[in-house]
């Protein structure tokens, strides 16, 4: 079980990093783009979805990284005072609670992801008309690495509840 648990926790880690670049490039790309407008009045046509898809990337892909993490919003005047083992047994039932809702997200992300490329869907905000599926599979792909760490948070907080030891 360590190994799984170290191997899922290198993944969100890696595809955190990953992602740590994306911002860098969105960034860089708005910038290039308010410059080119206000500057010397040529808007680009494809900014404004290049944008959105980055920040969707950026966000998607770095779910696993910020659970990993316990990034994720907690209301703290509750969940700070308790002890590590109670803790653990709350993300358990908060686990067991969302972890099917999720697992449905990616359901119903796979069969968006499938049916864009099936029939070569394009994004029409702009008159950019940039392909639809790999965004939609970004976001797939965020969604089983967030399952992911979520199942291996859950084998960590399980471990901590039965052995009174973290993993």
């Amino acid at each position: 079980m360590k190994t799984i648990v170290k191997v899922i926790d290198s993944i969100s880690e890696y595809s955190g990093r990953v992602v740590s670049w994306a911002c860098i490039i969105l960034f860089v790309e708005v910038c290039y783009d308010v410059i080119a407008r206000y500057v010397f009045n040529a808007p680009t046509m494809w900014s404004y979805e290049t944008s959105c898809m980055l920040g969707i990337t950026i966000a998607t892909l770095g779910w696993a990284y910020t659970h990993k993490h316990h990034g994720h919003i907690r209301v703290d005047l509750f969940y700070e005072p308790m002890s590590p083992r109670n803790k653990a047994i709350v993300d358990i039932v908060c686990g067991l609670t969302f972890f099917p809702a999720f697992i449905l997200l990616a359901y119903f992300a796979a069969l968006h992801m499938l049916s864009a490329w099936s029939m070569d869907e394009v994004l029409s905000d702009t008159f950019w008309y940039p392909p639809a599926g790999p965004i939609k599979t970004v976001v797939f792909l965020g969604m089983c690495l967030f399952i992911l760490q979520g199942l291996a948070q859950f084998i960590r907080d399980l471990y901590l509840v039965i052995r009174s030891r973290p993993l």
